[in-house]
């Protein structure tokens, strides 16, 4: 998994890369088909806002988070983006159910 934290108007500290990063383990142990995943935190007046683009195997998932308190928008990120996750993951889950391979094997 390819991580990267920047931000806008802000300057990351090690204590919150560490965080988000912290933060972003609970997605890992749902899903460990991630590619790419890119957190934005960015500032604009007195809303802290957090982003991440997660990129699957199949599907880019998109999710922002905007709070008073960053560490907050963080969490808000983090909940939302594991609902997304494990919703995709049920999706697959789903899509196969039922079916066995030996299904379409035709013998002569």
């Amino acid at each position: 998994m390819n991580l990267q934290v920047s931000g806008h108007h802000l300057e990351i500290t090690p204590a919150l890369r560490d965080y988000v990063t912290g933060k972003l383990e609970r997605i890992i142990r749902h899903f460990d088909n991630l590619i790419d995943v890119n957190v934005i935190l960015s500032v604009e007046k007195l809303k802290q806002k957090a982003e991440v683009t997660v990129h699957l195997a199949g599907k880019d998932v998109y999710v922002e988070s905007v709070d008073e308190d960053l560490y907050a928008a963080v969490d808000g990120l983090v909940d939302k983006l594991e609902r997304q996750v494990q919703k995709y993951k049920q999706k697959l889950q789903d899509h196969h159910r039922g079916r066995k391979i030996t299904d379409h094997i035709v013998v002569e």
